[in-house]
């Protein structure tokens, strides 16, 4: 039997029930793929849900502002997703008239939608042959099949394609697409993959070599660097002060507090004396409280954080630039990085 019949009899008899499964949509499909990038399914489902509820259709999610795309996203991560999703929302109205284009090389034209999204995107709502390869479908071809090349090296990427792409089903590409990436994701899993179930077994080439724990094989990691950050949750009465980040990192568009960035901890004095010179408060506050460390991991950064609680004597009268004044029971009302919103949960409790 082929190994796409196999796949898909696997996966009419395994698949888990799933929102995005029961439409041809385009928009919600589209919106399932781009939450479920680096994202279990698990967690991603609540946003799904919560961003159909909230923008049911492209027009409602192109007109709304950034500010609201990514306070719906807090918590998610990788937030250049969400920024994204406003953009190419418009793009989708404004240069498409409201329609999602029908085919894969029409779907890469949109921002923020690559090689995987749009053959997705094509093979689900179009069934157009077009086979979409994510670190699920990665893992089962190259342990099955022996890829020995990096599956994140631009050699390894090819490889894995074309032979993706060999192996799709011509009639049903679309359910041959979910179901490789549901048995990566339910049968053959990155840790302790249910082998004895597995309908290869007999052809694998990673469990007739004892290589299931080397394959997929991944060049060297980038190191993490290290960053130590200080959070001033500086208040007055009943304002407090935000920073809504201009930057080009990962929390362009979120707002956090006034902080202060380096390379190693910084003593308290120091803290105090950088305090006055960069944000102008002269011997205008006190510290309250000093948090614990909270640590956060990035992709390639490590942050260790630590929030100031200051008291401000007289109100701040010229923050610098990009810094507003907010009240104190406003501040759920605006999307920060989730560090941000781990600490303030504290504070409620």
């Amino acid at each position: 039997m082929k190994f796409s019949h196999i796949l898909i009899k696997w996966y009419e008899a395994n698949k888990r029930d799933l929102p995005w499964r029961h439409t041809t949509d385009p928009y919600k499909v589209w919106l399932s793929e781009i939450i479920l990038q680096q994202t279990r399914v698990d967690q991603g489902m609540a946003y799904y849900f919560k961003f159909v509820a909230l923008f049911p259709t492209v027009y409602y999610l192109a007109t709304a502002s950034e500010d609201e795309v990514l306070k719906a996203w807090q918590g998610l991560g990788y937030y250049s997703r969400a920024r994204n999703l406003v953009v190419t929302s418009r793009q989708i109205v404004d240069e498409f008239k409201g329609q999602f284009p029908k085919t894969r090389i029409d779907l890469l034209k949109l921002k923020g939608i690559g090689a995987y999204t749009s053959a997705a995107i094509a093979s689900f709502c179009y069934n157009e042959r077009a086979a979409a390869v994510d670190g699920n479908v990665s893992r089962v071809l190259s342990r099955i099949f022996g890829i020995e090349e990096p599956i994140d090296s631009t050699l390894g990427k090819s490889v894995i394609q074309k032979l993706a792409d060999d192996l799709i089903d011509p009639k049903r590409p679309g359910i041959f697409n979910q179901a490789i990436m549901e048995f990566g994701a339910m049968q053959c899993t990155p840790k302790s993959p249910d082998c004895e179930q597995c309908p290869f077994l007999a052809q694998c080439f990673a469990f007739k070599n004892n290589r299931i724990k080397n394959l997929p094989a991944k060049q060297k990691k980038t190191e993490l660097r290290e960053v130590f950050l200080s959070y001033f949750f500086l208040q007055f009465k009943d304002k407090t002060y935000l920073r809504r980040r201009s930057d080009k990192g990962i929390w362009k568009g979120l707002y956090d507090f006034p902080g202060l960035e380096s390379d190693v901890r910084l003593p308290h004095p120091i803290l105090t004396e950088r305090v006055e010179a960069e944000f102008g408060l002269d011997k205008n506050f006190a510290v309250d409280k000093v948090s614990e460390e909270y640590v956060h991991l990035l992709t390639h950064r490590r942050i260790y954080a630590t929030f100031y609680s200051v008291l401000l004597h007289k109100k701040w009268r010229n923050p610098p630039e990009g810094i507003i004044e907010i009240s104190l029971g406003d501040i759920e009302n605006y999307g920060v990085p989730r560090l941000i919103e781990k600490f303030l949960d504290k504070q409620k409790s």
